[in-house]
Order: structure tokens, then sequence, then C-alpha cells
């Protein structure tokens, strides 16, 4: 059985929600990421930040990445997937939600983050196609 934890990206990090959009940036950067989970003051996910949430929910709306936090941007229900779970739980989770990427938590601590990329390597064409078209053809 593959697991979660045998395709994620390990070395994934939180960014805590109190931080600012700036600083996210130079975070994504530096880790060479296009999102990162945010947690709360427990360490607990409460969201997730990707790049174009910075540029299209900040920047483009006109206010200061150096004033907005990371939690200000958090929404929703965040989705996770424990690092022992099943390959199809992950397919699952990131189908039914239409998600592109997913964090990975084991004993209730971030260990890594399930990507599209990671999935390319992964799984066979097949599910890959499955999953490309229930997150890409039934999105916006």
């Amino acid at each position: 059985m593959t697991t979660a934890g045998d395709i994620m990206h390990r070395g994934a990090q939180w960014i805590p929600a109190h931080e600012t959009l700036d600083r996210a940036a130079q975070l994504m950067r530096d880790l060479n990421v296009g999102a990162l989970p945010i947690s709360d003051e427990n360490e607990r996910l409460c969201g997730i930040l990707t790049d174009r949430d910075i540029v299209v929910g900040c920047v483009a709306m006109g206010h200061d990445p150096a004033k907005v936090t990371a939690g200000d941007l958090a929404q929703g229900t965040p989705r996770w997937v424990d690092s022992g779970a099943d390959v199809s739980e992950v397919l699952h989770e990131m189908q039914g939600h239409q998600i592109r990427r997913l964090p990975v938590v084991q004993d209730k601590r971030l260990v890594g983050m399930i990507s599209e990329a990671d999935l390319a390597k992964h799984l066979s064409e097949d599910q890959i196609a499955t999953w490309v078209e229930s997150v890409y053809a039934k999105s916006r």
C-alpha cells in the first residue's frame, strides 16, 4: 500500500497566521514553493496561503502585504490527510474538494505537502488522468 507519507514532499513549513504576506512571499521564495499551510497559535492547520492568494487577495486589491496577515486570507475549512492514509484517500480528498495541494499531518504535526508534481511522480497515468479530470474540468 502506498501512503501519503510515501508520496509527499517532506520539509513543508507553516506560516503562522499572524505573519504578514510580505514575509509569506519571502518564505515561499526561500522554500521554492507556491503555497504554505497557515497555523494558528497552537500550530494547528487553519488554512493554506498560495502565491495567487497574495497577488489577487492583497496586491490587486490595493492592500499593503506588509500589513495584511496570512490569517486574514485564511478561508473555509482546511483539508489535510494523515501520513498513513492510502493514496486512494489522498485522491478522494483532493478530487472531492478540487484542491491541488494537500498538507500531510502526523501526530497533529505538519510533516509534508502533496502537490500535483508529487502525484505525477508516483501515480499511474490512469490515476493522474482521473485526478486532472475531476479537479480541473469542474473547477471555476
